[in-house]
């Protein structure tokens, strides 16, 4: 069974369960994974991404796991989003360690409030 974008996203919040609540806002065909006020992943086209930083890069690059790209202006543009390994849909602890890595370079790259 193929499942919907909404369903998938909706499926998450399962996969995460042991991480703690998590909310989706849909953005530019896709959806933002949020935990409180910060977004540690997006989906786009049925694929999790899981937010990155300089400290949590190598993970994602030990396991060879494929960066978010988009293109804008007929260039390739990467974000600092990493495909998500595909154990965390059938491990929970797996699931936690990931979401938890993704949510510390959330918060290590939370924009400076505004004075």
């Amino acid at each position: 069974m193929n499942r919907t974008a909404s369903e998938f996203v909706s499926h998450l919040s399962e996969v995460f369960e042991d991480f703690g609540p998590i909310s989706a806002r849909r953005m530019f065909g896709g959806y933002g994974i949020y935990h409180g006020d910060l977004m540690f992943g997006l989906v786009a086209d049925d694929v999790l991404y899981l937010k990155a930083d300089a400290s949590s890069q190598p993970e994602f690059a030990r396991r060879d796991l494929p960066p978010f790209t988009y293109v804008k202006a007929g260039k390739t543009m990467n974000m600092s989003y990493f495909a998500a390994p595909e154990e965390i849909y059938e491990d929970r602890t797996a699931a936690k360690r990931w979401a938890a890595l993704a949510y510390e370079a959330a918060l290590r790259n939370r924009p400076k409030p505004r004075p």
